[in-house]
Parts: C-alpha cells; structure tokens; sequence
C-alpha cells in the first residue's frame, strides 16, 4: 500500500518481500542503540525480525503507522517514518508520535527530514510529539528541521528518558 510520494520518496507499506532491507536496518546496533527502552538490542535473526515486520504490518491505518521509505527509483526500503498513537503509564492518551529509523548508508541527505515533514503534512495533526533519546543529537537535529519546539527531558513515554520535541 502505497501512502504518498515526494520528490525523492516513496513511503508505503513494510511488504513481506522487504524481510531482508528490514533485517539489513534493525540489525544494526548504529540504529537500535536509539531505539526503545533499556536494555536495547538489535534484531538477531531473520525469524524475530519476520516477526516483527508482520507485527508493523497489522498497524497500518493511513496516516498512522509505520512506512517504509524508499528512494525513487530504489526497489527496497532504506529506513521508516512512523506516526503512531502514544500510550504512557495510564493507558492510551491523546499525543501521538512522530519518528524515524534510517539505513546508516543514507545518513545526511535530508531523506528523513522529507519523509517525516511529508507524512506531517499529510496528517494535518493539531499537536505531534517527536520523543529521542537524550543524547541522539542527528534525530534532535532532524526535529529542529521540521519545526519542532524542544519541551525538554521527560520520563513520561516508554519507561525510559526521553528528549520531547512537540509541533
């Protein structure tokens, strides 16, 4: 399923066939080391990252999800633009999420800066919530680029210290 195309950009559905591009990224500690609570860890193998890509895959409702982003004229993913609902120690809330998970070969050129600040545009949310980790100073940067306000360090989401960027 195809969401929407920018100039350098496809964001689409996480497909079966891109098991191995999802592997290639989440088995990467340069990635993961920023992903998630403590401890973190990378995807081992292709089974659990199978099974992680199917579980991705039941949570697409356009805009909300998690999009595959591939550059124009590449077959396979390079990273994910996410726009998620947010849930802290109480439950579901009202914030949702925007983040991003880039292939380190494709690190600074803007690709996620393009590919976020699009499916923003396509949400058209009153408020959206980019959460980094405190020392991620490429993803805080990124926030910046889209316009993003710093509301400081929180320990609100995940269980874990986060930098909490809102729009």
């Amino acid at each position: 399923m195809e969401l929407l195309g920018t100039p350098r950009l496809l964001l689409r559905a996480w497909e079966p066939d891109d098991l191995d591009a999802f592997y290639d990224l989440y088995s990467r500690w340069d990635v993961m080391r920023w992903l998630g609570p403590h401890p973190r860890r990378v995807v081992t193998d292709l089974d659990e990252a199978r099974t992680r890509l199917d579980r991705w895959r039941t949570v697409q409702s356009a805009p909300l999800g998690l999009w595959a982003i591939v550059p124009t004229g590449a077959s396979a993913p390079v990273g994910t633009v996410l726009l998620l609902p947010l849930a802290d120690a109480n439950g579901p809330t009202d914030e949702v999420e925007v983040g991003w998970h880039l292939h380190p070969d494709h690190w600074g050129r803007g690709l996620v800066t393009e590919a976020a600040g699009a499916l923003l545009g396509l949400a058209a949310l009153p408020r959206v919530l980019a959460l980094t980790d405190p020392d991620n100073e490429r993803s805080q940067a990124v926030a910046g680029r889209l316009g993003m306000a710093d509301e400081g360090l929180t320990d609100r989401w995940f269980g874990t210290t986060t930098r909490q960027f809102a729009l």
